[in-house]
Order: structure tokens, then sequence, then C-alpha cells
């Protein structure tokens, strides 16, 4: 069997490493050469405590509230757009508490199944470094306080572990410089990575053992008989397949139209800046809730990243929002000697936002040999090891190791 991957993001690699693993022939194609993209520069969480979904009933009244301004977390840049148009009044029904209620149990599995994974996927690649310290969840306002206290008992039901800090608490975690919150609560079951070191040590592993790449191949086409796919065509060649998984990340709606296939997804772009050589760095990994900016510290380098914008792919990069990541950490942070960014020079990628805060993972019923896997928005690297386990079990007809019908692609 010949399963063809089109995205060599993390989401592609990790499905590409499982179905090659168990014995499948497997080809990556990608329209770039797996040097950057969103699962390089982002924060690199596996994150057992991202089990509610993004669609929540509180975001779209705090959403509008920062569409306005250019420098808020979240911001839409108002265009007359068919497709954001469906996805929006599709966000906004799904954003009501029995649907979220609903979703979170499913989503809690993927990323307890995802972090499961991940020890046993360092173990077998060896060249990136794993964390394994928790994050914590920071906090200025007593209102946010009191909220994430709240969702920290809702953690426990699912079985994490919490350990909730008043300001001296966060402070004595924190060693080596001087932390500004009012509290916060730390996720010991959660851990990071450098993301751009896990990708290249999975695409080395990948041709180790034998995975088909073609990069700088652009999918232009189809070949179909019937209700299956038999090739992927790209610019240069028509790659033969018995098995196509779609995991293009933000893109996977418009490669979808040319299978006549609607997938509501949104680009959401986001920013990061790398900081190395740090005399003192930060010794948890954070998430500054009310400024909803992260943090990534491993040794001496560090990594800050956040926002939310809802502009398509456009490669404009908005310094106010570069800026705005920049101000909220010394916020935080206030004696970390950070530089100022270049906000010209800011890396940015592109999650793929899908209406209600659940990725797709599963066969279309459109095509008989035609798999997704993507829409992961802020946890790629959270569910990457979970879903490669499920592709590989979709692919070859397997119970999946956690129900999957939550996650099914044609659900709009």
């Amino acid at each position: 069997m010949n399963v063809v991957i089109i995205g060599g993001g993390i989401i592609g690699l990790t499905g590409a490493y499982y179905l090659r693993k168990a014995g499948l022939e497997v080809s990556v194609v990608d329209k770039n050469d797996l040097t950057d993209g969103c699962s390089f520069g982002n924060i690199g969480y596996i994150s057992p405590s991202h089990f509610v979904p993004l669609a929540t009933p509180g975001i779209i009244k705090q959403g509008m509230k920062w569409m306005m301004s250019s420098s808020s977390p979240f911001y839409i840049k108002p265009r007359l757009n068919a497709d954001l148009v469906r996805w929006g009044l599709t966000f906004r029904k799904s954003a009501n508490q029995s649907l979220v209620e609903r979703n979170a149990p499913h989503l809690n599995n993927l990323l307890q199944l995802s972090r499961q994974q991940m020890t046993d996927l360092k173990n077998d690649l060896e060249d990136f470094d794993l964390l394994e310290k928790g994050v914590f969840m920071l906090y200025k306002s007593e209102i946010t306080g009191h909220h994430e206290k709240v969702m920290a008992e809702q953690a426990k039901q699912f079985g994490l572990k919490t350990v909730i800090c008043n300001k001296q608490q966060v402070q004595d975690y924190e060693s080596e410089t001087e932390v500004d919150v009012a509290g916060g609560v730390l996720y010991l079951d959660d851990c990071h990575v450098n993301p751009a070191k896990l990708m290249q040590a999975l695409y080395k592993r990948l041709r180790e053992i034998g995975v088909h790449f073609y990069l700088n191949a652009e999918v232009t086409d189809f070949e179909k008989t019937g209700n299956k796919i038999t090739s992927v065509v790209t610019h240069t060649q028509p790659i033969p397949a018995d098995e196509v998984i779609i995991a293009n990340g933000s893109w996977m709606g418009e490669l979808s139209k040319l299978l006549g296939i609607r997938i509501l997804l949104q680009p959401g772009k986001g920013y990061s800046m790398a900081y190395d050589q740090l005399a003192h760095n930060l010794q948890y990994p954070s998430i500054l809730v009310d400024d909803r900016v992260a943090t990534a510290p491993i040794g001496q380098w560090l990594r800050i990243g956040g926002t939310m914008e809802i502009s398509g792919h456009s490669d404009n990069i908005l310094p106010k929002r570069v800026q705005s990541i920049y101000d909220a950490f010394k916020k935080y942070y206030p004696k970390m000697d950070l530089a100022q960014p270049d906000t010209r020079k800011a890396w940015f990628g592109y999650r793929p936002v899908t209406p209600d805060g659940l990725p797709y993972i599963g066969r279309h019923n459109q095509y008989a040999n035609l798999t997704y896997a993507g829409g992961h928005a802020m946890m790629g690297v959270s569910c990457a090891t979970g879903t490669g386990i499920l592709l590989n079990e979709i692919i070859q007809h397997k119970t999946p190791s956690i129900n999957v019908d939550a996650f099914d692609p044609g659900r709009f």
C-alpha cells in the first residue's frame, strides 16, 4: 500500500512516522523545503491542559472587543470573503456551552494520547529536547485568577495534576528573575520542545527508514477513478496513491476545492521571536493569560509568541502586534533584559483554525481512500503523535485508540 501524505508539517511527519513504522510505503509531498512553516516557529507546547476547545461562549464577546484593535490578542481583518463569512457564522454557532462540554472530552482524549506517545518518540529520535517540568498559567487580575482556578478544578476531573500558586509561590518557582503577577496555576503534565529541532529530528529519521519526499512540489490536481483517488498530481509529476492524506495545515481548504470538497478552515496568523545566550532565563514556560502571550525557555534560549490574526494568507507583518507580544512579556517579567524586537523580521506562521476548535481527523465520505488530518489550531505539536497513531489505525482499517467521531472532516 502506498500512502501519499500532502503536507510536511508536524502532523504530516508524525503520520508518516507511524505509518512507515507499521510497514507501509509512505510519500510526503510539500510545496516548500521543510525548513520553515508553522511547525517550526511555534511555542512547542505539548499541553494536555488545553482541553477546552477554542470556540467557547465567552470568546465571541471578548473577540468583538479585541478585533477593533490591530494590537489586541485577537484580530480579524475586515474583508468580503465567502469562506470567512461561512467560517465565522459556524464559529459563532459552535461557541455555546453545551457543545464545549460535549467536545472537551474528545479533545482531552486526543491530548492525553499524544502526551503518552511523545515520550516514546523522544526515546526513539533523541535529537531534540523534551522538557517535562510543566507549564504555568500566569495572571495579573483576580478575575482571570478565579477563572484559572475553576479551570484547574476541571482539569483534575480529566486526571491532570495542577499546583495553584499565589504571587510568592510563583516567584519561588521562578528563581532567576522577578515575576509581576497576582498568581498562577502550574500544569505538571504539560511539557515543551524546541519545535524546529523536533521537525529536523523527525525528517532525518523518516529519511533513514525509507519515507519518500517530494519537496518544492505543489499539488495542482488529483487523478480519480470512480470514488477513488489514483494519483496526486504535482507541477512536475503524478504520484500514484492507494491512500491519500491531506495534512497541509492552513492550506487544507484551498486544496480541497480541487476535489470538490468544502472544508471550513481559516489561517490564524501568529507571531514569535527568539532570543539566545541569555545570562538569566526563565525556569518555566508560561502562558500570560491576560495578554494571551506564551513563553518557552530551553537553557539560555527563549521564544515568546502569541496573537491570533485572521487575515488570510497575508505575508504582511503588523508591527503593533509584534510589539504587543514584547510589551506583554515585560509586564510580567520587568527585569528580564530582552532587546526590542525588529518588528519587520518577526517570525510568523499560519495556524489552521476550524470553526469549533476540534481538528479534522478521519476519512471523508466523498472518496473511499481520502483521509484528513489538520485544523489543530495552536495545538499541532500537542496533538501530533496522537494524530499520527490515529492515521495509522484509520488507514489500516483498525479500531482507533480513541473515538474519532467528533473529528469527522465532513461535520460542517
